[in-house]
């Protein structure tokens, strides 16, 4: 069956039809007379005007990215039936150049019972598959097949003799079936060396990839495995692998990237990588003596409440939920509790996860600029801390989702001098429905959790899921990527409509010997230049001069580049603020005295939509002398920081008022020196 649709963005009126019809095969073609764009096309309020995104619904994980006959392919899962996670199919667009991108219809559609999960594609240039028709290679999918009736998932493959315009799924469906409920993600590669296709597919909840080899992209044989290694806090899901240069050498080095979900380095969801040696049949990462867990740092403070007593002592209680006194652990059948200190703390499973009531301290006058404490269990609004003052909750947090309990801190410098009140909050019924507090005190810096043995490829909240595309000519040479630029935690609440998320720009990965060794690194793909349009340059000077300069060439704007270079300090704390309005900032800056650059967003705009989302993400500085130089790509609702050439990156989303437009740097007035500064406007991809 046929039908004949319009590539308009969002004018995907049959796919409810296709969909409802359980049709395992998609054939959808788009019409040439397609109507012409709206005039107040792509203009709601947080729209991207340079990162893609579906015109409306719910998108989630890039999958399938894949070069063919000029054009790239980014496939993505989707829900064409809302604006929330739901029944996945794979969306699809294709782009000259990463950066304009058209629409088209539906890809893979859930069908038969089976959605259509996370997974690549691949040009089959010798036919190995025997898909291809008259002298032409077939286009191939491999995607994670997801079945609800029995929690399975499984691995398929779908072709196309269209340059993906439609698919026929394999009658032979699934390829490998381990009758799991975690195995998914297959990421596909010719192996030149072997002759063979190599899979590269997840093991979520065993923290493990498995390769898998085939002659014909049907029938695949297990090879090895790698994992657990590196960070196993949370599930591993999207692998990829790929070989890669070292940077002015002539070495060449694997690269295993792993997107794990939670327990990223911000928290939430994000992404490590391996550096090492592949064969064709195992994955053997290099040994990093450099490369040690990073210890918990927990400032001299005074302590506000430690919960080591017998009983709450003036701290009152409402409900059933906190039980009489501190817990000494766990509670019943409550899996282990780890993280808190001494004997006691607050631990709200009292009678499990069915309890609900406050606890709430005595009036406690902040002296100092941060609170510190530790908190674990679930991340629901229902269960948190809150921070009152004036009888208004102020500053909020809650887990993730685990018993491990880890340090949180609230700077609260505006509050100083003020009575405030802390609340702990347990009014969930269901699954995680309860909070793990200890240890809460005041200090002059915030205390940041020990982390795993991990490279990170991003230290913001909002990059995950990141794979790179397959078949970039070798005549291009680079390695192409992109990632879902949103997070678990909070994904389901971004304040957007009718369209829900999007994807980062394009970045070319490479890899690069440093001081720490070597390292995968991340720049702009070379085509973001093509939407640059006006252009100021600073040539340099101190503070003052450097915002008078802004101010004199009217600098401002929600789509902006900027290059700007700072000259190295000891002590204290400089950068630029971004999206700045009258009483919101996103502030991207570097602190001289802890050696770590930071993206602030408690004051961005709108930060309440989810406990997750306010706070500051940050990254240690590369060890370098002479240069700090941060490469801003700021878009309606996120900036994305490249740190010295891509060593380390910083992607965060951010939703200000619509007048927010404003650029400051700022910094100590008398040590600030801004070196160099380039700024530019850029276009719409979208107009």
């Amino acid at each position: 069956m046929k039908a004949i649709i319009s590539n308009q963005p969002g004018s995907f009126p049959f796919q409810g039809f296709f969909l409802a019809l359980g049709l395992g095969v998609s054939l959808i073609t788009a019409r040439a007379d397609a109507p012409s764009r709206p005039a107040d096309y792509y203009t709601e309020t947080f729209r991207p005007q340079f990162h893609f995104t579906p015109a409306k619904n719910w998108m989630n994980d890039p999958n399938g990215l894949v070069y063919y006959a000029g054009e790239y392919h980014l496939f993505y899962q989707y829900n064409p039936f809302g604006n929330t996670w739901g029944h996945m199919s794979w969306g699809h667009a294709v782009s000259p150049d990463m950066v304009h991108w058209q629409h088209l219809p539906l890809a893979l559609p859930e069908a038969d019972g089976v959605m259509i999960f996370s997974g690549s594609a691949v040009v089959d240039w010798n036919n190995t598959s025997g898909f291809g028709r008259n002298g032409q290679p077939p286009m191939i999918a491999i995607y994670a097949g997801y079945r609800a009736a029995d929690n399975l998932q499984f691995q398929n493959i779908a072709y196309s003799n269209d340059k993906g315009r439609t698919w026929t799924k394999y009658a032979g469906n699934p390829v490998i079936n381990l009758n799991s409920h975690d195995f998914r993600d297959p990421k596909v590669q010719w192996h030149e060396a072997t002759h063979r296709w190599i899979m590269t597919v997840s093991l979520a909840a065993d923290h493990k990839v498995q390769f898998y080899g085939s002659p014909n992209l049907k029938e695949w044989t297990l090879l090895s495995e790698f994992g657990p290694a590196g960070a196993t806090s949370g599930v591993w899901e999207c692998p990829d692998l790929f070989e890669l240069p070292v940077q002015g050498t002539r070495e060449k080095r694997w690269v295993l990237a792993v997107n794990m979900n939670p327990g990223s380095v911000a928290g939430g969801s994000g992404g490590q990588y391996f550096i090492g040696q592949f064969d064709g049949t195992r994955f053997a990462a290099d040994l990093d003596e450099t490369l040690q867990p990073t210890p918990a740092v927990v400032p001299e403070g005074t302590v506000i409440a430690d919960f080591e007593g017998s009983d709450y002592g003036d701290w009152k209680t409402t409900g059933e939920a906190f039980g009489p006194g501190p817990a000494h652990g766990v509670l019943g059948d409550q899996n282990p509790v780890a993280g808190y200190l001494g004997h006691g703390l607050v631990n709200s499973y009292y009678h499990g996860d069915g309890t609900q009531g406050t606890l709430t301290s005595p009036v406690v006058s902040l002296i100092h600029p941060y609170v510190n404490f530790l908190i674990g269990g679930g991340s629901q609004k229902e269960t948190c801390m809150n921070l009152l003052v004036d009888g208004k909750v102020v500053r909020t947090a809650s887990g993730q989702d685990a018993e491990q309990l880890d340090w949180h801190s609230w700077d609260v410098h505006e509050f100083a001098g003020q009575n405030a009140v802390f609340q702990i909050v347990d009014h969930a019924t269901g699954g995680w429905g309860h909070i793990n507090v200890d240890q809460i005190m005041e200090a002059d810096s915030p205390a940041h959790s020990a982390s795993e043995a991990a490279l990170w490829f991003d230290y913001g909240k909002d990059y995950y899921a990141a794979v790179s595309w397959s078949d970039v000519p070798k005549s291009d040479g680079r390695r192409l990527w992109l990632g879902w630029m949103s997070n678990w935690q909070y994904g389901g609440d971004v304040p957007t409509s009718p369209w829900r998320s999007a994807m980062s720009i394009p970045r070319e990965v490479g890899l690069r010997r440093t001081s720490e060794g070597i390292r995968l690194v991340q720049k702009p793909a070379r085509e973001m230049e093509s939407l640059r349009d006006r252009h100021f340059a600073f040539p340099g000077g101190d503070l003052a001069k450097a915002n008078v300069w802004l101010a004199d060439q009217r600098i401002q704007g929600q789509q902006l580049e900027l290059l700007v270079e700072l000259a190295p300090q000891t002590t204290g704390v400089a950068g630029v603020k971004v999206l700045k309005g009258a009483k919101e900032a996103t502030v991207i800056g570097v602190d001289h005295s802890s050696g770590r650059v930071f993206v602030d967003r408690s004051q961005s705009g709108n930060v309440g939509f989810n406990l997750q989302f306010p706070g500051l993400q940050d990254a240690p500085l590369p060890r370098v002398t002479g240069r700090i130089q941060l490469h801003i790509f700021v878009d309606a609702c996120s900036v994305e920081v490249f740190v010295n050439n891509g060593e380390r990156v910083i992607t965060d989303l951010v939703y200000p008022s619509a007048d927010s437009k404003g650029v400051e740097f700022f910094g100590p007035e008398e040590t600030t020196k801004i070196r160099s500064a380039e700024v530019w406007t850029l276009k719409s991809a979208w107009h």
